[in-house]
This record gives C-alpha cells, sequence and structure tokens, in this order.
C-alpha cells in the first residue's frame, strides 16, 4: 500500500509541475503575441485617412485591440486586423483597407499572413470589401493603376517631423 501511494503521490507532483512548465510557457506565447500585436499596430496607426489630414488612429478607425496575431510556427504569423470605418457608407473603406496591406507588406520585419477585415456591422457593404481587400489578385491590379498608387503613398508615408 505504501508503494502504491507513494507512486500516487510522484504521479501528482510531475502531472502538477508538467502543468506548471505549460502555464508557463502559455504565458510566454501570449506576451509574445500582444508584444507582436503592438509591433503591428505601430506600424499602421500612423496611416493617414485619405479625405482627411488625420491618421485612422485619431479617427479611431484603428486600435490597439483591433489587431491579433497567432503564432503559425516556424517564426510565421498570422495577423488579422478588424478595422472600423468612420461612417457605415464610408466609400474610402476599401482604400482604407488597400493602405493597411500595402504598409503592413512593406514594414513589418518577420514573416506574415495577414487577413484584414471590416469590423462587423460597421459598414453597409463589408462583405464586399473583405472580399476585396483580402484577394491579392485585386490588391495587385489596384497598385498598378498609377493614380489609385499615388493617394495609397500618400497615406502610408510617413510625415517628416
Amino acid at each position: 500500500m505504501e508503494i502504491v501511494s507513494g507512486l500516487v503521490s510522484y504521479t501528482v507532483s510531475k502531472v502538477l509541475q508538467l502543468s506548471r512548465i505549460s502555464q508557463h510557457k502559455n504565458a510566454q506565447t501570449n506576451k509574445k503575441m500582444e508584444e507582436k500585436a503592438l509591433e503591428v499596430y505601430d506600424v499602421i496607426r500612423t496611416i493617414r485617412d485619405p479625405e482627411k489630414p488625420n491618421t485612422l488612429e485619431e479617427l479611431d478607425v484603428v486600435s490597439e485591440k483591433c489587431v491579433e496575431v497567432q503564432d503559425l510556427g516556424d517564426d510565421e504569423y498570422l495577423i488579422i486586423i478588424k478595422f472600423t470605418p468612420t461612417v457605415p457608407h464610408c466609400s474610402l473603406a476599401t482604400l482604407i483597407g488597400l493602405c493597411l496591406q500595402v504598409k503592413l507588406q512593406r514594414c513589418l520585419p518577420f514573416k506574415h499572413k495577414l487577413e484584414i477585415y471590416i469590423s462587423e456591422g460597421a459598414h453597409s457593404t463589408e462583405e464586399d470589401i473583405n472580399k476585396q481587400i483580402n484577394d491579392k489578385e485585386r490588391v495587385a491590379a489596384a497598385m498598378e493603376n498609377p493614380n489609385l498608387r499615388e493617394i495609397v503613398e500618400q497615406c502610408v508615408t510617413e510625415p517628416d517631423d
């Protein structure tokens, strides 16, 4: 009976030890994803609105909580951004999504996949716009248009301090 009791005690202590190790690893992973999300947010918050002199951060189109980062393994991350246009019928929501795509592709120093969405219920045609801004071929075609490319460049270029 003592042997069984000793084995049970040993097993329980090992399970608890492994549980603490697992919790520690999860906490480290969560912290790393939060740091990556802040890094992403720092890149997008300074994008200028196509119509106004304000940044997307100043207009509350993007915020820290709109960025989620997930670890895909092999030092690659999935970035999910859910932005909120200023009005439900914003005609430039697609252009804002394009600016987010372009700036993140240029500025992020780590390997990533990108998904950009309009926050649920924030736009009258959000489903159509979500399809457009996540279609690589449409994004590439849009950036071939010189007028559109110039507008995007104006929005994503950092102002001189």
